[in-house]
């Protein structure tokens, strides 16, 4: 499996992503002006998230308006969930690209409709480590069976996912959870990002990342996730794994756990926030 993924590379129109581990998935739908699509989640629930442009939704008798955004760096967005054994049509006047991050579901959860004013906005880390964290489907947020997303925007010249850290043991301290994280570059510029294993489960990516590029993260440390100077960078996290309880526990490699310890002597990044609420228009 690669587990670095190049924009393009597992592109099947009208997607220009489809990948995933074994929990945790994610497909990028791409439409034109008027154009539409109908997705079948079979035994998964989705998200239905906007990252450029607005849609309607239509599943199950019901039909929600998503106002979307002009791009991630512009604004939070509004997101549709769709259950498992379900069917709905998207549909974009204007056209744009949309993520549908997926898990395998056992719950039958309702369609619905987050707003953008909902979504609760964390700023992360502080100084060069600074990085604002939207919590669109956190682990006890956002109503899921199993699924857990969010967006991370991290300033030009930071890094975020820092210290690096793991989530593959089922313990009080951590939570079994594979990760993909979808990029997308300011400026058309690079970002670099690293995943590294233990002697008994080895993994080794260290990649330069641009827009529409995919890691996989099916276990190991990760982080971190570098904007280089003049690009900001922005990642999509989905993650999902194989026990019933959504949680979120971290271990932190603890050669770099120290850096932490910092944070409360510095100050959080002035350029935080970068995206509060609002529409793509």
């Amino acid at each position: 499996m690669e587990h670095h993924q190049p924009a393009g590379s597992t592109a099947a129109s009208p997607w220009t992503v489809r990948t995933g581990l074994g929990y945790a998935e994610l497909s990028v739908l791409e439409l034109p002006p008027g154009g539409a699509h109908t997705v079948a989640t079979g035994e998964r629930e989705m998200l239905l998230v906007p990252l450029a442009g607005s849609a309607e939704v239509a599943c199950g008798g019901e039909a929600h308006t998503l106002a979307g955004r002009a791009g991630v760096f512009d604004a939070l967005t509004d997101f549709s969930y769709l259950p498992r054994r379900s069917e709905a049509t998207i549909t974009s006047a204007r056209g744009g690209r949309f993520a549908l991050p997926a898990a395998p579901a056992t719950a039958d959860l309702p369609f619905r409709y987050q707003g953008a004013g909902d979504v609760a906005v964390e700023l992360r880390g502080a100084g060069a480590c600074s990085r604002q964290v939207n919590n669109l489907a956190a682990a006890g947020g956002f109503g899921c069976d199993r699924l857990i997303v969010v967006e991370v925007l991290t300033p030009d010249g930071n890094w975020s996912s820092y210290p690096p850290h793991k989530h593959d043991e089922h313990t009080a301290a951590e939570s079994e959870l594979e990760e993909v994280y979808y990029f997308e570059i300011g400026g058309d510029g690079v970002g670099y990002h690293r995943v590294y294993g233990t002697p008994e489960r080895p993994i080794d990516v260290l990649a330069e990342v641009r827009t529409g590029d995919v890691v996989l993260v099916p276990h190991g440390w990760h982080g971190p996730s570098i904007a280089a100077p003049g690009y900001p960078m922005y990642y999509l996290n989905v993650m999902a794994g194989p026990h019933p309880e959504r949680a979120w526990r971290i271990t932190d490699d603890p050669a770099y756990a120290w850096i932490r310890g910092r944070w409360a002597d510095e100050s959080t990044d002035p350029r935080l926030p970068m995206t509060g609420g609002g529409t793509c228009g």
